[in-house]
């Protein structure tokens, strides 16, 4: 560990403070990671770094290391104080197995161990040893090196030295349990990502990521001196941007806010908001603060300088923030979340504290910089214009479809199912496709929705000229859940929304449009697992009466080694769900218990947001590169 003998007397076993004892989170999980799914295996690691970013906060710690070993296990290291090792009055345990076994105990209830932390429930580490197989704590404290193991969340001896040190800091390492999580295999960008975010949001801090995994092993290490205004940089750099980025920090009766902005050409909002480092996901007071201040600011600086006349009406909220990218972070002694895993920031201050703050700063900096303050008012009333044009359009599609008794689009072959949870709209592509798929389906649960050609490209499209495009009026109304501000999931007609589209290029093409279309507008359908991708087969090979599908070229190969012997076997490609009869379509791509889906899901949002800001925005550099970059992944193209 670096060189950071840290003074350890006022962080010790008397600042541990216990609550109540371990108790059925092995029974239950759910209620204490969110998930047993890949996320809840992740939000483990987001538990350990937690610790390790809590004493970064505290001053007391400044390199943090994640390392995905060869064999399962995962292991967070950082050269804080490291975690006390004394007994506890209470638990007559080491402070180090109290903290590991029992829940609600640690040094942040106490007051003394921690002004700032993001473990606010203190359940984390506790509940790691609970869902792990193997655990093991090694700490380095008082000149000694301090080591116990732990199965399933019980010491398996009494804490031990087991050499001595310089340094200070700890190390946990912990094997995921295969009987609890679907999966224990950790994604190395999933780490990487997030772990990128933390290192901006705990500038000075470095932070390495190792996956030992691979012949080679893959290193990162993340140091941003910048903190999050580097942040917004780096989300934006993909962009048109106006002006430099906006920073602000201050400290408060009520903490520290730091925020950074920067408006961008982009029809979309970004923003990342963060309390004691944790992604408060669901945003939170910090969120509405913010929101509150800029709109009252722009509208106010408007008016001042005569851009807002007496009879026009004041900015809405959206309008001024389109475009703009925003990461809010707050710190706080005493944060309040909703849920356990902490998506949504309750602290009522904290909203007068980020309003008034902001408020005052924006203020400042629009009268300091008029040419920019100039700019970004003009960008805020070109988005007004846009929504009142939007809403029009609206009014037309949605409120006229309400009133005057508007169908279902014609070339809908609609489901007799009126049960959303037994429905399913398939989205095909082309009115070949469409007629097949309208003769094989079960008329009973399945409706057919084709598109004809290639609907609009909604990155770069503002709403009203979404609703002009007749396909995407069809679907909206098909779906039955409007959009914008009448969007309402709860009438939804079909819970399973299905992309059906060819298996060529013009087929993916289809398919990432609709694809940012639904993550654009319609996110809720993703984040409840109502969006689907259809897996047609590639390949029919027939070899005699025996006839087979199969979907990928790997699998092409293998039965093709099995068939060896036998006459030659015919191979059909198919490059397209027209050239399958209703049958076909049906038995292989339609058919509940024999098809294959993908359910569309959303593992890193800021990642999706890049990704498709890269394939679908209006730079072609960035677009171009990423096609360099991955084109080596692609195994057959059709063209």
């Amino acid at each position: 560990m670096a060189d950071n003998k840290k003074q350890t007397q006022e962080y010790g076993a008397d600042q541990i403070q216990v609550l109540e004892g371990l108790e059925a989170v092995r029974k239950r999980p759910g209620m204490y990671i969110g998930t047993t799914d890949v996320a809840g295996l992740h939000h483990l690691i987001w538990e350990v770094v937690d610790n390790a970013i809590d004493e970064a906060m505290a001053g007391h710690c400044n390199h943090v290391w994640v390392t995905i070993h060869e064999d399962g296990s995962l292991s967070v290291r950082d050269n804080g104080r490291g975690i006390p090792i004394e007994k506890h009055k209470k638990t007559k345990k080491s402070a180090l197995e109290t903290v590991l076994t029992v829940l609600h105990a640690g040094g942040k209830f106490g007051g003394g161990g921690y002004k700032v932390s993001g473990g606010l429930h203190g359940v984390g580490v506790s509940v790691v040893n609970a869902l792990s197989v193997k655990l093991s704590a090694e700490v380095w404290r008082n000149g000694n090196r301090y080591y116990q193991e732990y199965d399933m969340g019980v010491a398996k001896k009494e804490l031990e030295i087991v050499g001595d040190t310089e340094e200070t800091g700890t190390i946990i390492r912990f094997w995921p349990d295969k009987k609890v999580f679907e999966t224990t295999d950790f994604n190395f960008q999933t780490v990487v990502t997030r772990l990128r975010q933390q290192a901006y949001l705990t500038k000075g801090v470095t932070i390495s990521v190792i996956d030992e995994r691979l012949e080679r092993e893959d290193k990162y290490r993340f140091y941003f001196e910048g903190g999050i205004k580097s942040y917004v940089a780096h989300l934006n750099k993909s962009k048109e941007t106006f002006g430099e980025v906006i920073y602000m920090d201050r400290e408060v009766d009520e903490g520290m806010i730091e925020i950074a902005l920067q408006y961008t050409n982009s029809f979309q909002e970004h923003v990342f908001t963060f309390a004691n480092t944790i992604h408060t996901t669901e945003g939170g007071m910090h969120l509405t603060g913010f929101k509150s201040a800029l709109t009252r600011v722009v509208n106010a600086y408007g008016r001042k300088n005569g851009f807002l006349k007496e009879k026009d009406p004041n900015l809405t909220s959206e309008d001024v923030r389109e475009g703009l990218t925003t990461v809010l972070s707050v710190k706080l002694g005493d944060p309040q979340f909703e849920g356990q895993t902490k998506s949504k920031l309750g602290n009522p201050e904290m909203r007068t504290a980020v309003e008034s703050v902001f408020g005052e700063f924006l203020q400042e900096y629009l009268e300091e910089n008029p040419n920019e303050g100039k700019e970004i008012f003009a960008k805020c009333s070109l988005a007004a214009r846009a929504r009142l044009a939007a809403r029009a359009a609206r009014d037309t599609v949605i409120r006229k479809g309400a009133l005057d008794g508007l169908t279902l689009p014609g070339k809908l072959a609609d489901c007799s199912s009126k049960d959303p949870a037994n429905s399913e709209l398939f989205i095909v592509e082309g009115d070949s496709a469409g007629g097949s798929a309208k003769q094989g389906r079960n008329r009973e649960i399945q409706a057919i929705l084709p598109l004809r050609g290639k609907i609009l490209n909604v990155e770069h499209a503002r709403m009203d000229r979404i609703l002009g495009n007749n396909e995407i009026k069809s679907l909206i109304i098909a779906l039955g859940i409007g959009i914008g501000e009448f969007f309402d999931i709860e009438k939804l007609r079909y819970e399973r929304v299905v992309i059906m589209t060819d298996a060529d290029v013009d087929g993916a093409h289809i398919r990432t449009l609709l694809l940012t279309l639904f993550y654009r507008y319609f996110l809720p359908l993703i984040e409840n697992g109502y969006l689907y991708i259809a897996q047609p087969p590639l390949y029919k090979i027939s070899q005699g009466k025996r006839v087979e599908y199969v979907y990928t070229d790997d699998a092409k190969e293998e039965l093709l080694k099995e068939m060896e012997g036998g006459t030659k076997p015919n191979i059909q490609r198919y490059k397209g769900l027209g050239e399958m009869n209703p049958k076909q379509l049906w038995e292989t791509t339609m058919d509940p218990e024999t098809r294959r889906m993908l359910r569309v899901t959303i593992d890193d949002a800021e990642r999706a947001d890049k990704v498709f800001d890269t394939l679908m925005g209006s730079e072609v550099l960035p677009r171009k590169k990423f096609i360099q970059t991955h084109a080596k992944r692609v195994k057959n193209l059709d063209i």
